[in-house]
């Protein structure tokens, strides 16, 4: 059988980064409306991280790791995963996909502001307008009356920042600590430990664990999606393509993400796109590419994706 040239991986790899990432935010509010979300998210990574250990053993990949190695996958677990997504599930219950998209979009913003508040790191010119630009698209998506006058949408808004702070620390958590050297096995680790602590913050919060038979084709079909593709492929094709390709290229996700989420909701869901949300995003957007085109000329750690 003849194997796939590597441009053709490369197309495939990053139509992955694209749409299936891009596709997250749809399918966990399609799986929201059924099921708790420290339940979705636990069910999620749990799922994915042991078939990832399962890929590995196969693939003679060692899951041997340091205690040192494992309480830092189990930190970047919860900032990332058990916090930085949990809650971003938590908050779809009350706002838009499209809408929690953008607003996730303003990640390198609050990374690079988080990088100069923690360690000093001088902003450049260019960073400078991309943070202006940044806010200013922050205040358009944020201010509509037609979002905030939404039941609980402010309550959604807040905790999706909140989750922002919390990758913007693991960001530069993870550049610092000691980690499995192989991301394969890293990320398994990541899950599976993040994984169980959203179990553990499910029962505190007395969610409900509905069985599977209750599910519904559409959230089963969401549910399969996001593990094998969203949690495994996706991240795999980005880290392939860490090796194939220069980051500018790679990070134009941030750009792209955003946009599949806004139409998925929009056809699918039935989301209105509003003239000040596009706005908004051109604005947002833009000010992403100078925080990002800045950063990349400094060589400066690359944010991880969860």
């Amino acid at each position: 059988m003849k194997k796939p040239s590597p441009t053709a991986l490369i197309i495939l790899a990053f139509f992955a980064i694209y749409v299936i990432w891009g596709s997250t935010y749809l399918l966990n509010k399609i799986s929201v409306a059924k099921l708790d979300p420290f339940m979705l998210a636990s069910i999620r990574f749990v799922t994915a991280g042991l078939l990832i250990f399962v890929i590995a053993f196969f693939s003679g990949i060692s899951l041997k790791i340091s205690m040192r190695q494992f309480k830092n996958t189990v930190l970047a677990g919860f900032f990332f995963l058990t916090f930085g997504n949990g809650v971003v599930v938590w908050a779809l219950k009350y706002v838009d996909s499209g809408f929690a998209a953008l607003e996730i979009a303003a990640q390198p913003l609050v990374v690079l502001l988080m990088m100069w508040v923690l360690q000093g790191k001088k902003i450049r010119r260019m960073s400078l307008l991309g943070i202006f630009l940044g806010v200013i698209g922050m205040f358009l998506l944020v201010s509509q009356k037609e979002i905030v006058l939404q039941e609980n949408a402010l309550t959604g808004i807040l905790m999706i920042l909140a989750c922002m702070l919390s990758w913007a620390y693991g960001s530069i958590f993870v550049g610092k600590a000691e980690l499995p050297k192989n991301f394969f096995v890293n990320t398994g680790y990541q899950m599976v430990t993040g994984g169980l602590l959203l179990v553990f913050f499910s029962i505190v919060f007395g969610e409900k664990w509905v069985p599977l038979s209750q599910w519904g084709s559409d959230v089963i079909w969401a549910m399969v999606i996001l593990i094998i593709f969203g949690s495994i492929a996706a991240f795999t094709a980005f880290n392939f393509l860490l090796k194939q390709v220069s980051p500018e290229k790679v990070s134009t996700n941030t750009y792209v993400n955003p946009i599949i989420a806004l139409f998925l909701g929009w056809y699918f869901l039935g989301e209105k796109i509003t003239l000040q949300s596009i706005i908004a995003a051109l604005v947002l957007l833009t000010g992403v590419y100078f925080i990002n085109t800045s950063r990349n000329r400094l060589g400066a750690p690359r944010t991880p994706k969860s």
